[in-house]
């Protein structure tokens, strides 16, 4: 490789490490040319790229990369998982690395960055037992979704009650009803109020015409008083007055 290529290979290896979500470094020891063609296979599939690239270039590029944390594991054979955030899942690269190992006992984890923050051994192992991106997002998906149908039943609920309620105290007539609810009510009958005033009109006929009755029965009364007086008055003055006859 000359010098042009090495200038190459560092400015691609630095432009990949900037654009990862992770990088996963590992002692890739022992590993067949099969198996690393298996490997990578896994790790397409979790949208990440398995890459050998030799210590020297790796350095001038974490260099240019400006990635610190991936010089300290520069130790011998080293290999690299980059995790792209277009497509690529941490977990999912973390597990392929992690079940390959234990099926074939070969690439032990060194370390690596994520997000611009180092990792170590021991973090990678962990990051391995998560799950899968889309596991997470539905798990999240149904944490903020239960939430939010108990709280839209809630409300129904309530609604539907504090509507029963109003009509239960208006039945009672605590509060009006306004002439639309009447309306509504009893649209073919009479309005109640009108009836009152009807019957109150037909009443006070009923008190005016006794009134008259009454005034009429009292006058005739006092008319026939008088004749009859005077007529027994001069049935007496013809008996109480004697004969020419009789006095002499």
């Amino acid at each position: 490789m000359n010098k042009e290529q090495k200038s190459a290979a560092v400015e691609e290896v630095a432009a990949q490490i900037q654009a990862s979500e992770a990088v996963f470094a590992v002692d890739y020891r022992g590993i067949s040319v099969p198996q690393a063609a298996a490997l990578r296979e896994r790790l397409t599939e979790a949208g990440a790229r398995f890459r050998v690239v030799k210590n020297t270039l790796t350095l001038r590029a974490a260099d240019q990369a400006g990635a610190e944390a991936l010089k300290d594991v520069l130790e011998g054979p080293t290999a690299f998982t980059f995790v792209t955030p277009e497509g690529g899942d941490v977990a999912l690269a973390a597990k392929a690395l992690a079940q390959f190992r234990r099926e074939h006992d070969l690439l032990e984890f060194k370390g690596g960055v994520m997000n611009g923050e180092p990792l170590s051994a021991e973090q990678i192992a962990a990051i391995a037992q998560l799950p899968a991106k889309d596991v997470l997002h539905g798990q999240l998906v149904g944490m903020i979704a239960a939430p939010i149908t108990g709280l839209v039943r809630g409300l129904n609920a309530l609604i539907a009650g504090l509507a029963i309620q109003l009509r239960q105290i208006a039945d009672e007539g605590m509060v009006p009803r306004g002439p639309g609810a009447a309306a509504a009510e009893a649209p073919d009958g009479p309005d109640p109020a009108e009836a009152d005033q009807a019957a109150q009109a037909e009443q006070a006929e009923e008190e005016a015409a006794r009134s008259a009755d009454d005034e009429e029965t009292e006058s005739s009364s006092e008319e026939s008083a008088p004749a009859g007086a005077e007529a027994a008055g001069e049935e007496a003055d013809e008996t109480e007055t004697p004969s020419e006859g009789e006095n002499e």
